[in-house]
């Protein structure tokens, strides 16, 4: 028996009569509890099919061409049951749905039912649903390089669930972030959740390529530097290279992140390395710090700094003595007497 054709269950949703089905059946008590089938005042309307549908009313066993009212109580006593039944089998087939169908989604995800082993996927939602699948069924291993300034908030709060379920399955996460991402406190705080459940997280100065590798069985990369189309790609030969000589090159070459305040001093130089040659071409604050990935008042800070080592008291001449360092380098040892 379908669900809409359950005894008890009406066009108003389980358990719910309208306000006429109720008129009629009092109206039903009123006369003795018996209505003909045949009173063309009630026959086929829609509060009559109500309280057909739910059980109030049933025909006569002995006389087919009347309708005979139902206690309530002993009906409510009878249908509670029954649902009780089918909602514990509900739940119970809900909680084996998903390792009931994860031999079909394994068919479903090979190359040859996603048109190959190269598959390419225009737009960011689709990307994004292609990946939740994917994610949602690893087994062993996700690996992860993404390289600019940190993810918004909002992008962080969306994947760190999802995260720290993989993580639970036993799902090894190794993630490859911006050294710029230790200046954001979202970031921070993300990196720290996950790095508490297992993860673990690097930061690379140098440049490198987004990567995402599933399983080691799909490598997800961007299509001609365009993030609004990603290749799926399915090929074993072309993953493991991109493991062994894209990702693991850059992750050997990476720190240690755990989520701290703390910043390596490599990181600091490098980051103040970068302000110095973005501030003698001229390139304003604003810039720099989009450039970098950090915010203003990050960026403020490092130039208050490098102010004091080098003992000047404005930009200007922070500049200038900058300028000079790079076209006077101190001499070499070799030249000290």
């Amino acid at each position: 028996m379908s669900e809409t054709a359950e005894s008890g269950v009406t066009s108003g949703g389980p358990g719910v009569l309208s306000d006429e089905a109720r008129v009629l059946y009092r109206s039903i008590i009123g006369c003795g509890g018996r209505l003909p089938a045949s009173d063309g005042t009630a026959t086929d309307s829609a509060p009559l099919k109500e309280l057909q549908e739910i059980g109030l009313l049933v025909p006569d066993t002995d006389d087919a061409t009347l309708l005979i009212a139902v206690d309530p109580q002993r009906l409510s006593a009878s249908l509670s049951a029954a649902w009780q039944r089918r909602a514990l089998d509900l739940l119970t087939r809900a909680i084996a749905l998903p390792s009931d169908l994860q031999e079909l989604a394994e068919a479903f995800n090979t190359p040859e039912q996603v048109g190959g082993t190269i598959q390419y996927v225009r737009g960011k939602v689709l990307i994004n649903q292609q990946l939740e699948q994917l994610v949602a069924g690893c087994a062993t291993e996700i690996l992860t390089a993404q390289p600019g300034g940190p993810r918004p908030p909002d992008a962080l709060a969306g994947v760190i669930d999802r995260d720290l379920e993989a993580l639970r399955r036993g799902v090894k996460l190794r993630l490859l972030y911006h050294p710029s991402t230790r200046y954001h406190a979202p970031s921070r705080e993300f990196v720290a959740a996950i790095t508490s459940g297992g993860a673990r997280v690097r930061t690379l100065d140098d440049s490198y390529t987004r990567l995402i590798v599933i399983d080691r069985r799909t490598a997800v990369i961007p299509v001609a530097g365009d993030l609004n189309v990603a290749a799926f790609v399915h090929d074993e030969a072309v993953v493991n290279y991109l493991i062994d000589e894209v990702f693991e090159r850059n992750w050997n070459r990476g720190l240690d992140f755990d989520g701290s305040n703390a910043v390596p001093q490599e990181v600091v130089s490098g980051l103040r390395q970068a302000i110095i040659d973005l501030l003698l071409k001229g390139t304003n604050h604003r810039v720099i710090a989009r450039k970098l990935g950090i915010s203003e008042r990050t960026l403020a800070r490092h130039i208050a700094e490098m102010r004091e080592e080098h003992n000047v008291e404005s930009l200007f001449q922070l500049g200038y003595v900058l300028a000079r360092t790079s076209i006077d380098p101190p001499p070499a040892p070799d030249d000290l007497v």
